[in-house]
């Protein structure tokens, strides 16, 4: 189950923090009620109350979690959670078990409502009703729609879109942002109904107005996993659906558009003008590009109005005049260069392209600012064509501009290529060595000459430019490649890693060390000097005795 719900013990440390973390893991026996379903585990966890908890997937499967105690009605991923986490992560055996049962229940439950009569549903559905509020207001919204009551919709749907009943202090909290999107996303799913029916007209007014709304009201949601903001794209595809069927008054449409992404009102909804280019046509169009060049002249230098100008022109499909809105505002870092190449790559003009991606490259000379794709770009094209030589000089402009790990490795993909990586590594390395000991740069671009060695596999090499310069990952991953074949080297390593780690506590510490000890041991057993490293573990041992869980974690991993 916990490898369904994707999370494993560094999960829940990164989600709550070493605190919480650490709390957690005291509250392992007060965990009981442990249920599992799909992609959902709830417990409860008796603290100084009983705590209700549950855990959920996020949208990239990560973990997520909600408790009612203090601290985790604040948000916050509390130790009550890292305790049914790392419950199901000890009982990993009994989670399908678990879910099984669930599933029975689930079918038993399914089975019963099947065998109720139409009145005894009804019943039912009523009895719930009078409880709860929310189900309510998304029935009563449900048969508005059905029979085409725009007013009781009209009311419904902004009642849904509310945030005031989510906002226990003026604003929508993390753990409530949720709530409200499930709420507001039934409104958005009645305005769909009604847009492809024969309301479309009703229906796009409607979503006119909830756009507002919850454009008005976004800055009060704490909307950190999204919910709220895909519930606001779904709305401005209603919109664009019941024009679709609504053929509205294109003028109209085109200054309500320029309006509307004018505002400082579109962040939730992300509208772009070129969908919109079937419901404007040639006329809605030509209103709105004049609208936007007499917002562009008040404001010439703000995003917005050069954004929605070219996204119009997009929209109308002339190149030639989208490549001139672009070339009136090149970008220093070369950006505009290539999405003028894309375009005319998209119109079957490759030569100009190419051109253009040249000229981005020569105007933003040897800055290492500029935009790494606009390089991709042009050395695409020349491997096409078989200018490996060119593509090659390309990324050494590159990477003299920036000299980073990434500029290094495509230099030596293309030498490769091209037949002439000795030369031009050799080449690199001096200047990578310049960089290295230049006391005004070398404090940060001097590792890149000791990640350069170690991406070439040249250890011996690596070795003598480490020493004085590495950072201690460099040295570890120096270590780690060395500890076959340079075992006293790696050992010292270690050891020199391990210092500093003795003077922290934290469950994260305690792996890092244990990871190194075994490592360490690793060398010892190649040198031949096992009883020098027993000898060091008894040692450290007995001064870190004081640290339980140091001490539960060596002994986990043998140590």
């Amino acid at each position: 189950m916990a490898r369904e719900l994707g999370f494993a013990e560094d999960d829940l440390l990164a989600r709550a923090g070493q605190r919480s973390f650490e709390r957690g893991r005291g509250y392992l026996d007060a965990v009981s009620g442990l249920e599992v379903g799909d992609g959902w585990i709830t417990a409860t966890v008796h603290g100084t109350e009983a705590y209700e908890v549950e855990l959920t997937e996020d949208r990239e499967g990560g973990i997520l979690g909600e408790c009612d105690c203090p601290y985790g009605q604040e948000g916050h991923f509390c130790k009550h959670c890292v305790a049914v986490g790392l419950t199901v992560l000890r009982q990993a055996s009994a989670i399908p078990r678990q879910r099984a049962a669930a599933a029975k229940r689930s079918a038993g439950l399914d089975a019963w409502l099947k065998a109720l009569s139409h009145d005894e549903l009804l019943a039912l559905l009523r009895e719930q009703i009078a409880h709860d509020r929310g189900l309510r207001r998304r029935l009563e919204l449900r048969a508005a729609s059905a029979r085409s009551d725009m007013a009781v919709v009209r009311e419904r749907v902004m009642a849904m879109l509310d945030v005031r009943p989510f906002a226990r202090y003026g604003y929508v909290e993390y753990e409530d942002a949720g709530a409200y999107a499930e709420q507001a996303a039934e409104a958005v799913d009645a305005l769909r109904a009604l847009a492809a029916g024969d309301r479309a007209h009703e229906a796009m007014l409607l979503a006119r107005e909830a756009i507002r709304t919850l454009s008005q009201t976004y800055g009060d949601i704490d909307d950190s996993d999204g919910v709220v903001g895909d519930v606001g794209r779904d709305l401005a595809d209603v919109h664009l659906q019941a024009c679709g069927t609504a053929r509205p008054d294109p003028v109209e449409t085109a200054e309500w558009l320029v309006q509307h992404l004018l505002s400082e009102l579109n962040d939730v909804t992300d509208i772009d003008p070129v969908d919109y280019r079937k419901v404007l046509g040639p006329t809605g169009l030509a209103r709105a590009r004049e609208l936007a060049a007499a917002a562009r002249r008040r404001a010439p230098n703000e995003w917005a109005e050069k954004y929605l100008m070219e996204r119009l022109v997009k929209a109308e499909g002339n190149v030639d005049a989208l490549i001139a809105v672009y070339a009136a505002d090149l970008s220093p870092t070369g950006t505009t260069h290539l999405r003028i190449a894309m375009e005319l790559d998209a119109a079957g003009r490759e030569a100009e392209a190419l051109d253009w991606a040249e000229r981005g490259l020569r105007d933003t000379g040897k800055t290492g600012n500029a935009d790494d794709r606009l390089a991709d770009y042009v050395c695409a094209r020349y491997a096409q064509t078989g200018r490996t030589a060119d593509v090659v000089a390309v990324r050494r402009e590159r990477f003299q501009a920036h000299r980073s790990l990434a500029a290094y490795q495509v230099l030596r993909t293309a030498a490769e290529t091209a037949g002439c990586w000795k030369t031009e590594r050799e080449a690199a390395l001096e200047v990578l060595r310049a960089d290295a000991t230049e006391p005004r740069r070398g404090w940060h671009r001097g590792p890149v000459l000791v990640d350069a060695l170690l991406d070439d596999g040249d250890l011996d090499a690596t070795w003598q430019a480490a020493e004085g310069r590495a950072d201690d990952r460099q040295w570890l991953t120096l270590a780690d490649r060395s500890k076959d074949t340079r075992p006293a080297d790696a050992l010292a390593v270690y050891l020199r890693l391990i210092e500093p780690l003795k003077q922290r506590t934290g469950g994260r510490t305690y792996q890092q060390m244990a990871q190194l000890l075994l490592t360490a041991r690793e060398c010892h057993q190649n040198l031949g000097t096992q009883e020098e490293f027993a000898a060091y573990l008894t040692t450290l041992r007995a001064d870190q005795k004081r640290k339980r869980n140091l001490m539960k974690t060596l002994d986990e991993h043998g140590l």
